[in-house]
C-alpha cells in the first residue's frame, strides 16, 4: 500500500509525538520539550529529546532522529506501512483505498527516484575529476572546504551534450524517463534527447523525507543566460511545495537541547550551505516567492520562522512580496520574523568574511512581522499632508483585515493603529477630571509624552527652542542630496549639524550612508518619516526657510551647491572645535594658561558665532572652510 504526502501530514499532524513515543519512552517535560532515556542504547542521564512543536525525536546518544512513523519502525521494527496504519488507527483516519493505478504511479515515481541517485553519484565523482577543476576551484573561493561537499551532495555536470544521458542509458534507463524526470530534455522540434544541466556545479534538491527529487545548477560560464537552473516540475518535484535544505535544517534543530532556534528561510543554494555550517537550521525556496504550501511545510517545523532578506530595495520588496502572500494565512502560533542583513551583503559573504559567530548574530536580530508590515505600508508615499496620513490609516486597516484569522486580526489592528499614534502623537489630549466634590468636567489632559518614540525625543527638543537655522540648512541640504554628507560621515558621527536637537537625525543619516542603501532624496524623506522623524523634519524646514543658504536654493548648479554645503558645514564644525579648544584652555592650570592665545581663539568663535547669528556665514564660509 502508498501513501500520498498529505495522507501522512494529516496524520502526523493529528498526534503528539510525546503522547506517541511517551508509551515507550518515560518522558519528562524540559521546558518546550520532552526528555527521557534513550531507548537505543543504555544510558544513565537522560539524552532522548521529543519536540511536539516540531514533530521530531532526537537521540544524542545514538544519532538517532525521526518522526513517530520512524520511531515504530526503530523501536518496534515494524515496517513503514505497519506503523502508518498502526497509527492511523490512533488518529482515527481511514486508509485510503488500494488503486492500482496510484499504485502504478508510485512504482514509476520510485524507478524514477532510483536513476536521480545515480545521477547524483556521478555528478559527485565529476566533482573529484579533471573536469570539474573549475567548480573546485569556485568552492575554493566561496571558502567551501572538500570535506563539506558530500554532507551537501555537491557535484559537478561535465560540458557535454549527453554525458550524464549515456552514463545513465548505459545502466538501463531510458532517456523518455530521464527527459520526464528533467534530467534530460527532448527537443520540440524532435530529435534526441540531451542533458539539461552543463557546466555547472550541481546541489541535489531534497524533499521532506530526504529523497533526491530534482537538483539546481550554478553556471560555471559567467557568459551563461541562466546564473542559476532547476530541473523542472516532473512527477517527482514540485517547486511550490519544496524547500531546499529541510532535511538537514531539520536535523538541525532536533539536535538542538534547547530547542531555541527558528528555521530561517534566505534566498540561494550557497546561503544555505552556510547557514547550515555555521549551525542555522536554514532552507530556501526554489528561486520564487515563498508559496503557500512551502509555509505550510516551515510552520510544521518553528512558529515564527525567520524570513532573511538583503537590506537592499530588492531584498525590502521580497520581504514586502512575503507579507502579501503570508498576511492572510497568520493564525495564533503561526508567524514570521524577518532579518534584514544590511551592507548589502548575504549569509554566505558574511560567515566568509567574519565568521559563524557573526552571521548567528546577524541572523538573530530579528523583527516582527507587525512592524515590517508597517513598515511598507508606511513607506507606500509621503506622510507629509492630512490626507496622506489618512491614507496611511486606510491600507493599516486594511492590511489587518486582511488576516485570516478574526481574533488575530483585531490584534493586528491595535498594534498597527498604536505605531501609527507613535509616528504621529497628538499634541494634547482631553482627559476627564472629577473634582473633590464629585462633580466633573472636561479639560486638557497633560502633554504627550514624546520622549518616548524615536520622533519624540527629538520634536521635543524642536519644539521647546527654535533649531539654530544654520544647522537646520546643513540638515535639510544633506536630505536633499545625501551625497553630500559623503566627505564628512565622520565627523557628523561625532558632531552632527551643530545643533542638538538634530542628533537623532544625524546619527540616522549616517547609518544609512554606511549601510550601502542608495536611497535618492524622495525615498530618503518617506524612510524618516516612517522612522519617526517626520515632525521633526518640518521643524528643519521651517528653520532652514531662514538661513539664507545659497545650496537650498532650487535653481543653483548642484556641483556648486555641494561646495558651498561643504564650506557651511566646515565652518559649523570649526565652531565646535573653537569651543572645545576654549573649554580645554580654561580648565588648563595655571602656570599652563596662554591669555593670547585664549583671547585669539576666543575673537575668532565669537565672529563665527556674529557670522552665524546674521547670517553672513554664507560669505566668509570660503575663509573659514580651510582653518585649521
Amino acid at each position: 500500500m502508498r501513501f500520498d504526502e498529505r495522507f501522512i501530514e494529516e496524520l502526523k499532524a493529528r498526534l503528539r509525538p510525546s503522547d506517541v513515543i511517551g508509551r515507550t519512552v518515560k518522558l519528562k517535560r524540559q521546558g518546550r520539550e520532552f526528555a527521557g532515556l534513550s531507548p537505543f542504547s543504555k544510558e544513565k542521564s537522560p539524552s532522548f529529546f521529543v519536540n511536539d512543536d516540531k514533530g521530531f525525536f532526537h537521540d544524542f546518544s545514538s544519532g538517532k532522529h525521526g518522526d513517530i512513523i520512524s520511531f515504530l519502525q526503530e523501536t518496534e521494527r515494524l515496517s513503514f506501512v505497519e506503523a502508518v496504519t498502526r497509527l492511523a488507527a490512533e488518529a482515527g483516519m481511514t486508509l485510503p483505498a488500494e488503486d492500482p493505478q496510484a499504485a502504478e504511479r508510485e512504482q514509476k515515481r520510485q524507478g524514477l527516484a532510483d536513476w536521480m541517485d545515480l545521477a547524483q553519484k556521478w555528478f559527485a565523482a565529476n566533482l573529484r575529476r579533471s573536469v570539474g577543476k573549475a567548480a573546485r576551484e569556485y568552492l575554493e573561493r566561496r571558502g567551501l572546504p572538500e570535506a563539506q561537499w558530500e554532507r551537501f551532495g555537491l557535484g559537478y555536470a561535465p560540458n557535454d551534450r549527453e554525458g550524464l544521458k549515456q552514463a545513465l542509458v548505459q545502466r538501463g534507463a531510458k532517456p523518455g524517463d530521464l527527459v520526464e524526470a528533467g534530467m534530460l530534455i527532448s527537443p520540440e522540434g524532435g530529435g534526441q534527447p540531451y542533458d539539461r544541466f552543463r557546466d555547472r556545479l550541481m546541489f541535489p534538491i531534497l524533499d521532506a523525507r530526504g529523497r533526491i527529487v530534482s537538483f539546481g545548477g550554478r553556471a560555471m560560464n559567467p557568459d551563461d543566460r541562466a546564473k542559476y537552473l532547476n530541473g523542472p516540475e516532473s512527477p517527482l518535484f514540485h517547486k511550490g511545495a519544496t524547500l531546499y535544505g529541510l532535511p538537514e535544517a531539520r536535523r538541525i534543530l532536533g539536535a538542538e537541547q534547547k530547542g531555541g532556534q527558528s528555521i530561517v528561510v534566505v534566498e540561494g543554494y550557497m546561503d544555505v550551505i552556510a547557514c547550515q555550517r555555521a549551525g542555522i537550521p536554514a532552507v530556501a525556496p526554489m528561486g520564487t516567492a515563498l508559496t503557500e504550501e512551502q509555509m505550510a511545510l516551515l510552520w510544521r517545523v518553528s512558529s515564527e520562522p525567520v524570513l532573511c532578506f538583503d537590506g537592499d530595495g530588492a531584498g525590502q520588496r521580497a520581504a514586502y512580496r512575503a507579507i502579501e502572500r503570508a498576511l492572510p494565512l497568520l493564525k495564533p502560533g503561526k508567524s514570521f520574523r524577518f532579518a534584514l542583513l544590511e551592507g548589502g551583503q548575504d549569509p554566505d559573504d558574511i560567515l566568509r568574511d567574519r565568521g559563524a559567530p557573526a552571521l548567528r548574530n546577524a541572523l538573530a536580530e530579528t523583527r516582527p512581522f507587525a512592524e515590517v508590515l508597517f513598515r511598507r505600508e508606511a513607506e507606500a508615499e509621503p506622510l507629509d499632508t492630512p490626507e496622506r496620513r489618512a491614507g496611511l490609516k486606510g491600507r493599516l486597516r486594511q492590511a489587518a483585515a486582511a488576516v485570516g484569522d478574526k481574533d488575530l486580526a483585531e490584534q493586528y489592528r491595535r498594534d498597527l493603529f498604536d505605531r501609527f499614534d507613535a509616528l504621529f502623537p497628538a499634541r494634547s489630549q482631553p482627559t476627564r477630571s472629577h473634582q473633590a466634590s464629585g462633580g466633573g468636567r472636561w479639560r486638557p489632559g497633560p502633554p504627550p509624552k514624546l520622549g518616548q518614540t524615536t520622533e519624540g525625543a527629538q520634536a521635543m527638543q524642536a519644539l521647546t527652542r527654535a533649531i539654530e537655522p544654520v544647522a537646520a540648512a546643513l540638515a535639510h541640504g544633506a536630505v536633499d542630496d545625501p551625497e553630500r554628507m559623503d566627505d564628512h560621515l565622520e565627523e557628523i558621527a561625532a558632531h552632527g549639524f551643530g545643533d542638538a536637537a538634530l542628533d537623532g537625525l544625524a546619527q540616522e543619516l549616517v547609518r544609512l550612508r554606511f549601510s550601502g542603501q542608495s536611497l535618492d532624496s524622495a525615498a530618503l524623506r518617506r524612510h524618516l518619516a516612517a522612522s519617526g522623524h517626520d515632525g521633526l523634519m518640518r521643524e528643519v524646514e521651517k528653520a532652514a526657510a531662514k538661513s539664507g543658504a545659497p545650496f537650498l536654493a532650487a535653481n543653483a548648479p548642484l556641483a556648486e551647491s555641494r561646495v558651498r554645503w561643504s564650506q557651511a558645514f566646515d565652518a559649523q564644525m570649526r565652531i565646535a572645535g573653537l569651543e572645545q579648544a576654549l573649554d580645554a584652555a580654561k580648565s588648563a592650570a595655571d602656570q599652563a594658561f596662554d591669555a593670547s592665545a585664549f583671547a585669539r581663539l576666543k575673537a575668532e568663535r565669537d565672529a563665527l558665532r556674529r557670522a552665524v547669528r546674521t547670517g553672513t556665514i554664507w560669505d566668509v564660509s570660503t575663509e573659514v572652510s580651510g582653518g585649521s
